[in-house]
């Protein structure tokens, strides 16, 4: 069994809440987010990306943390930002081109994390946490949710959209790609309660995106508690909970800036039955695309080149060992300059566009790798390349934070 816990939201006053919200931290830059922000002084970049209020400053310096604090206090004492004064949880539905996928929003137990019960698929940068953990101490608070999805118990299912079906969201409105957000609170104290009983069915919690939030949070609670500052709160973290069946992953693409050599198709061919195409994106799996020199290439991978265990199967793992490694000598993706990932909601426009303009020599069209994949990997204890998935729609941060209440 898994534990789920309601907790005590900080969100925001219901009419300043499509103006709060904004794209998680981690999607943008430092210059995406004061663009965004601009003219917006209820922007959760404020919060999230404090460093656009300290123009020319390295993102990572302390006063960043300091700033971020600041202006979560401000928002709180302004009353754009409330609190909630009894725990609850909350639905929130996301509503892309047709398609909904609705999450539970609650806390889940750092304990659970080390127990192995809340399971990963990815490695994590120490950088990448170290900025995290330091924004949570300053804030003290988890200051945006981690993404997770599990099998949902039908009983769970039922609850949920009962409750959507016999109330109003707290929050309705359109942002980012047209996506429709709508949250509803759930105060009822006997589905409160209910919600815990539920979730013993459920084995496992998966970890979807936000594998450094989820390390920061776990590390920031376990350290509260060797210091001997703990609290109820900080032994838990903020988490968004979906079904696995109502999530979408998008494609995750490369580009590389590298020579091509003159035998890169010989070399490609030992492993790929290769043709020129005018399909921009694979249509099935065990196929990738290739864009070079203003043509398309499909590179379908040979059935006896593919491994039988989970991990290496996927298409990004066939296109890191047989392309990435073998040909261009990449071994580490995360480290290495000469590659970077492209979201598949770009569209492949987006790579003929980089590769066009000479900034990239190539680029990789993926075929998306599917919840089953992610499950069958965290299920193995396996560890997946990174920048295997791309998760669409984007969670906005904002809406939710979780107060650690060890001030």
């Amino acid at each position: 069994m898994v534990q789920v816990f309601p907790f005590k939201a900080i969100r925001p006053e219901a009419s300043l809440a499509e103006k709060v919200a904004e794209l998680p931290y981690d999607v943008v830059n430092s210059q995406e987010a004061a663009a965004f922000a601009q003219g917006n002084p209820y922007s959760y970049f404020h919060i999230d990306r404090s460093e656009i209020d300290l123009p020319g400053i390295d993102p990572y310096d302390p006063q960043v943390y300091q700033k971020a604090a600041e202006n979560l206090a401000s928002f709180q004492e302004e009353g754009w930002l409330i609190q909630e004064t009894a725990p609850a949880y909350y639905l929130y539905e996301l509503t892309m081109a047709g398609r909904s996928q609705t999450g539970l929003v609650a806390c889940t137990s750092i304990d659970d994390y080390v127990a192995g019960k809340i399971k990963k698929h990815e490695f994590t940068r120490p950088e990448k946490e170290i900025d995290r953990i330091n924004h949570i101490l300053a804030c003290d608070a988890n200051t945006s949710p981690i993404f997770l999805s599990y099998r949902q118990p039908a009983a769970v299912k039922e609850a949920i959209d009962a409750w959507q079906a016999e109330h109003a969201p707290i929050y309705d409105f359109v942002s980012y790609h047209e996506v429709q957000h709508r949250v509803w609170l759930i105060d009822d104290p006997a589905l409160v309660a209910s919600f815990a009983q539920q979730f013993q069915a459920v084995d496992a919690l998966y970890i979807a995106d936000g594998h450094h939030r989820t390390e920061s949070a776990v590390k920031v609670g376990l350290q509260k508690r060797a210091d001997g500052q703990s609290s109820q709160e900080s032994d838990r973290f903020l988490a968004i909970l979906f079904p696995e069946n109502e999530l979408a992953i998008w494609e995750y693409n490369r580009v590389l800036r590298v020579p091509v050599p003159d035998t890169f198709f010989e070399q490609a061919a030992q492993h790929f039955t290769i043709r020129e195409t005018t399909r921009k994106k694979p249509a099935q799996r065990g196929s990738i695309h290739l864009y070079l020199n203003h043509a398309w290439w499909e590179l379908t991978i040979k059935p006896e080149a593919v491994p039988q265990d989970a991990v290496g199967q996927l298409d990004v793992s066939l296109l890191q060992q047989y392309v990435l490694a073998d040909i261009f000598a990449i071994q580490d993706v995360r480290t290495d300059k000469r590659i970077d990932f492209v979201g598949g909601i770009r569209g492949p426009e987006e790579l003929e566009r980089l590769v066009d303009s000479g900034e990239w020599t190539l680029a990789f069209s993926m075929y998306p790798t599917q919840m089953a994949d992610l499950l069958a990997v965290a299920d193995a204890g396996e560890i997946m390349p990174p920048k295997s998935t791309w998760f669409e729609p984007k969670l906005l941060s904002g809406l939710f934070l979780h107060d650690l209440e060890t001030n």
